[in-house]
């Protein structure tokens, strides 16, 4: 190619393109690309869109890469580079022979799959952010933008199981019950299908809380795993309860999964038929 003029690079997918961008841009950051246009052409379906992408090379004198599962269409690239002069480069062509052979099966070639992946890697991301940004009753008044909420006195598990289930794709956050301080206005006006209450036997919430008082100041640390001072936030936390109607879930001696596993079949009518399918599987698994 001549100096000035620039090198086009077009990137062809039977979805977004962005697999074949990311492999692009990671090889361009070992040459100058100063004089180097890079292009996705997206939703390449078929034939015609391929002579498209191909007629749109020719113009520039571009190389193509692309990343196209149908075989046919692989093909179509190969004989249009040929018949152009166009050098195309065949990122998943190559990876997908070579794991027919290994593992005796043929792929799916169905597009966007890996685009599927990428939407549900970043709700994750999202949802533990959100989650994070919502925990031990921060930002209030955004809860109705949670999947579920889950309220409870101090050390019930609220943030580990709020966390457990975000690395599933949920947006939860948890609101302590405190004694003789009224919950945010804005957790009554969630649907109590979103709310779930968790609670947990007194004397295995003072061993708790007895061993989380290791690190808080002398006089704090008594009252905070005293039976009398228990008794009154029990006590307190099932007044709050009769105003929420809200399910409860006790989670003495359970593990998260267990609880995480129950918490889900109370809000499952919530959710779509593939949040669904989701959840059993990783309740299954």
């Amino acid at each position: 190619m001549e100096p000035d003029i620039p090198l086009h690079i077009y990137i062809v997918s039977d979805a977004t393109g962005k697999t074949g961008w990311r492999v692009v841009e990671a090889a361009l950051l070992q040459f100058d690309a100063s004089n180097i246009v890079v292009e996705r052409v997206g939703g390449v379906q078929d034939e015609a869109g391929v002579h498209a992408a191909m007629a749109q090379a020719e113009k520039t004198r571009g190389l193509v890469i692309h990343t196209l599962v149908s075989p046919s269409l692989r093909r179509a690239i190969l004989e249009g580079g040929r018949q152009r002069g166009i050098i195309t480069i065949d990122l998943l062509g190559p990876v997908l022979t070579r794991l027919t052979e290994a593992l005796q099966i043929s792929p799916r070639a169905v597009p966007g799959l890996f685009r599927q992946l990428d939407d549900e890697y970043f709700a994750r991301i999202d949802a533990i952010e959100y989650t994070v940004n919502h925990d031990d009753g921060r930002n209030p008044e955004q809860l109705d933008s949670a999947d579920l909420v889950l309220v409870g006195v101090s050390r019930t598990g609220k943030t580990p199981l709020s966390v457990f289930l975000a690395y599933r794709g949920w947006r939860v956050a948890n609101v302590p019950i405190v004694l003789s301080i009224d919950p945010p206005p804005e957790l009554f006006r969630l649907d109590p299908r979103r709310v779930v209450a968790l609670t947990i036997d007194r004397e295995r919430l003072r061993s708790i809380r007895r061993v989380r008082a290791i690190g808080l100041a002398k006089g704090l640390a008594m009252q905070y795993a005293a039976r009398k001072h228990i008794d009154e936030e029990m006590e307190w936390f099932r007044r709050v309860l009769r105003h929420g109607v809200w399910p409860v879930v006790d989670v003495t001696y359970r593990s998260i999964e267990e609880t995480a596993s129950e918490v889900m079949e109370m809000v499952r009518p919530r959710r779509g038929p593939d949040q669904d399918a989701e959840f059993a599987a990783w309740t299954n698994g």
